[in-house]
């Protein structure tokens, strides 16, 4: 459970793997999850089984917009395609709110994954220029959905970064990151270096492929207290 007080998180792409991944692992702290999607019968029928799962009424299905509503933080973690129009139509709903942008924006051929060229730098910052008097923060690139589901699996030796303009933004953004791998969040600056923390994600898809795994980032040099949120 968390050590800090609940919060009510919309997770906007909330029946795809990713979000429903960090949707369960919120909820399993304590938060309360609404999981948004498109259909809303989508939605509710994947926030049923993840209150089973969590064994406590802690997860609803809405739609996005419905979802995004008065919720204390909204995280987007849809596909990149779209996800201009997607932000856009959802904007009364993100104004004046904590937004997280779980987004990568990736390509694949036949060589493999790729980071695709996005115009404002990245999709984080793409969000925060279509919603102005939302706060952005970016986190939760790298974590292999799979293992967010797996209720045995351990995150702890994973470290999650988090970038962003906003001190105590990120630092809010650190302690949801915290309770959903039980690890260290770390602030790894400002919201540009979304920039690079977005397409990585395809080094280490790439890696799982060639070495049948499923990799995530820890970094070196640094106290294991660092970049823990404090109870």
């Amino acid at each position: 459970m968390s050590t800090h007080p609940s919060c009510r998180v919309a997770v906007v792409g909330g029946t795809g793997p990713q979000g429903r991944g960090l949707g369960y692992r919120l909820a399993r702290a304590g938060h309360r999850v609404v999981l948004g999607s498109r259909d809303a019968g989508r939605a509710e029928a994947a926030a049923e089984e993840l209150s089973r799962q969590v064994g406590a009424a802690r997860v609803t299905g809405a739609t996005n917009l419905a979802a995004a509503t008065d919720a204390d933080v909204v995280l987007l973690a849809v596909p990149y395609d779209g996800h201009a129009d997607l932000v856009t139509g959802l904007a009364p709903a993100l104004a004046d709110t904590l937004v997280v942008s779980c987004v990568n924006p990736l390509g694949f051929d036949r060589h493999g994954p790729y980071g695709v060229a996005v115009l404002a730098g990245s999709a984080a910052e793409e969000a925060a220029a279509l919603v102005p008097s939302a706060t952005v923060v970016g986190a939760f690139h790298h974590l292999a959905a799979p293992l967010l589901l797996d209720p045995d699996a351990d995150l702890s030796h994973e470290d999650v970064l988090v970038c962003g303009d906003d001190v105590a933004a990120k630092e809010r953004v650190m302690a949801l990151a915290v309770d959903v791998t039980g690890g260290r969040a770390l602030d790894a600056g400002r919201l540009r270096l979304a920039r690079q923390l977005e397409p990585l994600t395809a080094v280490l898809i790439s890696v799982n492929k060639r070495y049948k795994t499923r990799s995530g980032l820890a970094l070196t040099g640094l106290a294991p207290a660092v970049g823990k949120v404090p109870a």
